[in-house]
């Protein structure tokens, strides 16, 4: 099943997730749902808040992030209920862009290495190292679970900038190639 991205404005968005129990219904299913919405959407991770579900729950794979000299070094996985335990290294800047904010990209910096504890979806627990652009997409999808977006490690220059464009996205004013839940809309309602 194919769901539709929630959109910036989504209170869901903006709340810290809730852990998952091991007898969360349908889980593996969910799990494969959220893969096919992510590539569906052209995306490289997709945390479950931005499919209106508000849990402890991403997933991500950077394959498509990798350079030449680094493909099939990518990482295709489920995090259930992680915790980051520690983030370090230089930080460095890179574009973000947000399944949930369509047509806005900003440069986000972040350190380059994390280290994060989790549950796959068979509920082994995992304490594994990330550097790179698989850590960026892991900083980025880990912070959709604790309620920020990309926007939120933005200067108050550059958000007010794109104060306007994230205001029209949470009323439906965007184009975007993949199906989407607006908040704005859902009030008329």
């Amino acid at each position: 099943m194919i769901y539709p991205i929630t959109a910036y404005g989504d209170p869901v968005l903006k709340e810290p997730a809730e852990d998952i129990a091991q007898d969360y219904p349908e889980l593996k299913e969910l799990i494969e749902d959220m893969f096919a919405t992510m590539y569906h959407a052209h995306g490289v991770g997709l945390a479950a808040p931005q499919i209106s579900k508000g849990i402890r729950l991403f997933v991500i794979d950077s394959e498509p992030m990798m350079d030449d000299k680094d493909k099939g070094k990518g990482v295709k996985k489920a995090f259930i209920n992680p915790e980051i335990v520690e983030e370090d290294g230089e930080e460095w800047g890179f574009e973000e862009g947000c399944l949930s904010i369509p047509g806005v990209r900003e440069v986000v910096y972040r350190p380059e290495r994390v280290v994060i504890r989790y549950f796959d979806e068979d509920w082994n627990e995992h304490e594994d190292t990330y550097d790179g652009m698989t850590a960026r997409v892991i900083q980025h999808e880990y912070d959709h679970i604790e309620g920020i977006l990309f926007t939120d490690h933005l200067n108050g220059l550059k958000k007010r900038l794109i104060k306007n464009k994230l205001a029209k996205i949470s009323k439906g004013e965007v184009d975007a190639d993949y199906r989407m839940k607006f908040p704005a809309l859902a009030k008329r309602r």
